[in-house]
């Protein structure tokens, strides 16, 4: 199969997001099979989330060690197989330790796919992160759709998942055969670099930007359906827009944002994308209608679609500490927020309101403002390598 390396790494992040995508489809499914609550679910599923944490802190030097291919065979496919033997028990402690298995080589993968997306733009001299996320969120955007039709049409959780294994051990291991790891961008040989990935001072500030691009995403995507119920009482299609409107537009923006950040720098785009999020805060808090509060949907989900990956982009970029150890920072405070935020922006719109909920959010997006000059400033309008580019 003749790809581009870079088109690899889009297939990669796409499989993944297909596997994730579908679990969390199945979620309703999942409660019913282990008779538990909604508290009771959450505590199950916070598994994944503290085996990425691990990964993510304790993972980097064995990323950097098995390289690129490995890892990438490991996680992508691991993943799919962790979430495929979910459906097979009955029991929340299991699925538990699935999951903060699964967790574990979904960190991994975050660090891999990552550092050799920055490697891979070194190599080609161009920007690619941002579309590399946006076939991640276009693989969770495609996957939401088909799985309402697969449950819609009464098909078992088990055999729903199963087809997405086979789909992903195929498709990935057919693309990651051919994946040649990219040199690394800077030959800077770091004599001990540290056992723990955590993050340094200078990078606190392109933590904020990840965390404020992800504290965004997850107010879009897991309160929107609610907040268009409760605040304007919509039919459950338009309740369902909120939803769309903000991944399709994220994908969207994250698709063509690349050719920006080459032509004006991603210190510009950055800070435009930022202030689009904050005026869609704006529109969702004080919308008189639904339409208007749609609108606010779609600029939120333009608005943060770039921010964590240019961010991830300058950490590894970075000279003080190795890629991966940079990038496993940046991600564990992002991811972090990720999990958690929704959660207290819930705690929020308990006691304060749906409209509250979001105006909340606006002092982490004026931080990122704050803090985007942590970005590069530098434009690349240099030639491409003809031998790399996008077939």
């Amino acid at each position: 199969m003749k790809l581009a390396p870079q088109q690899r790494i889009y297939i990669c992040f796409f499989l993944f997001a297909v596997s994730l995508g579908a679990f969390f489809s199945r979620l309703p499914d999942l409660q019913v099979q282990l008779q538990v609550n909604k508290s009771g679910l959450g505590l199950t599923l916070i598994g994944a989330a503290i085996g990425a944490l691990f990964a993510l802190t304790l993972g980097s030097p064995l990323v950097e060690r098995y390289g690129a291919r490995r890892t990438a065979f490991a996680t992508v496919i691991g993943t799919s197989a962790m979430l495929a033997l979910v459906p097979w028990t009955s029991s929340a402690v299991v699925v538990f330790v699935i999951l903060f298995l699964e967790g574990l080589l979904a960190g991994a993968l975050e660090i891999n796919l990552n550092v050799e997306i920055d490697r891979i733009e070194a190599r080609i001299g161009r920007s690619v992160m941002n579309r590399a996320h946006g076939f991640w969120s276009l693989g969770f955007f495609f996957t939401a759709l088909v799985s309402s039709f697969v449950r819609q049409e009464g098909f078992s959780m088990e055999l729903h998942l199963a087809v997405v294994f086979i789909l992903v051990l195929v498709t990935g291991g057919s693309v990651i055969w051919g994946l040649e790891a990219a040199p690394p961008r800077n030959k800077i040989v770091h004599a001990k670099p540290p056992l723990l990935s955590l993050p340094t001072l200078a990078l606190l500030p392109l933590c904020v930007i990840g965390i404020a691009s992800f504290l965004m995403e997850g107010a879009g995507l897991d309160w929107s359906a609610i907040y268009m119920r409760d605040v304007f009482a919509v039919e459950p299609f338009v309740q369902g827009l909120g939803l769309t409107t903000f991944t399709l537009c994220m994908a969207v923006a994250r698709l063509v944002a690349d050719p920006l950040v080459d032509r004006f720098g991603a210190r510009f785009v950055g800070f435009v994308l930022l202030v689009l999020s904050a005026a869609g805060l704006v529109a969702v808090w004080l919308a008189p209608s639904a339409w208007i509060a749609l609108i606010g949907f779609g600029m939120m989900g333009a608005g943060c679609s770039t921010g964590y990956p240019m961010a991830i982009s300058a950490a590894a970029q970075r000279t003080d500490r190795p890629a991966h150890i940079n990038v496993a920072a940046l991600a564990q405070m992002s991811f972090v927020v990720f999990f958690c935020g929704p959660p207290l922006l819930g705690f929020v719109a308990e006691h304060a309101g749906m409209r509250e909920l979001y105006l909340s959010c606006l002092p982490i997006i004026v931080a990122g403002l704050l803090s985007v000059r942590a970005l590069s400033a530098k434009k690349k309008m240099g030639r491409r390598k003809p031998a790399l580019v996008e077939r």
